[in-house]
């Protein structure tokens, strides 16, 4: 008589079986922090409206931000690795899994795919310590994420470029450093990356949110912003 191996029922289909050690100890270690300090907060950020940045530090330190792009200190792991790690961030809270996909996958992965050299070593080391945080630029009061809708323009003024507009339920946005915007010139849709600071750009909070309370979201107001000819990305 044979025994019949019990189903874990958050896993019918045995995916785990299939991963490999690598991948195993990831999930794993992400599943403590998750456990040791994301659930013992993540009521509180989410009755207060709040973003846990103090958790900021402690993602970083275990290779979540940017941990599937190789180089400039960054992880370097597969896919299935950063699946499971955004898998385990979202059982905390999916304001956390919002944070650590959009710094990774929405600002990270754009300057180290289509960045220049300089972009990227400017950028990317400060961006997988936590130390400057990204949001990413495309949706609009309008037309949602609809690239083909968009308002937010950029035309050239000497060696630099001015722009114009405004995006709408931006994650991140009120804490970022930086923002990768995204805005209609006149060769086609490009990519800026507009610094916190710059003179016209804001980025101020969404309040009253019914979910996704503990992630910081917000708009950002292009008026008359210049971004300089180096921070613009490529094709």
């Amino acid at each position: 008589m044979t025994t019949r191996k019990s189903l874990d029922p958050l896993d019918l289909y045995d995916v785990g079986s299939l991963l490999s050690e690598e991948e195993r100890m990831v999930r794993d270690s992400v599943a403590r922090l998750v456990d040791e300090r994301v659930l013992p907060v993540i009521r509180k950020h989410f009755e207060d409206h709040t973003f846990p940045r103090e958790l900021v530090g402690e993602l970083a330190a275990l290779g979540l931000l940017g941990s599937s792009l190789d180089g400039y200190g960054c992880a370097g792991l597969n896919a299935v690795s950063y699946g499971l790690i955004c898998q385990e961030l979202e059982r905390g809270d999916s304001g956390i899994r919002s944070f650590v996909s959009v710094q990774s996958s929405l600002c990270m992965y754009p300057i180290h795919a289509f960045g220049s050299e300089a972009q990227r070593q400017k950028y990317l080391p400060r961006m997988a310590t936590g130390e400057l945080i990204g949001c990413f630029g495309l949706t609009e009061p309008h037309g949602g994420s609809d690239p083909g809708n968009m308002k937010t323009h950029a035309k050239r003024k000497g060696g630099d470029w001015v722009l114009n507009g405004a995006k709408m339920w931006i994650t991140n946005a009120p804490i970022a450093d930086l923002a990768v915007v995204w805005a209609q010139a006149e060769d086609g849709i490009r990519g800026f990356i507009v610094e916190r600071g710059t003179k016209g750009f804001e980025a101020p909070e969404i309040e009253r949110k019914f979910s996704l309370r503990a992630s910081s979201t917000g708009a950002i107001f292009l008026q008359d912003v210049v971004v300089p000819e180096e921070n613009v990305s490529g094709e």
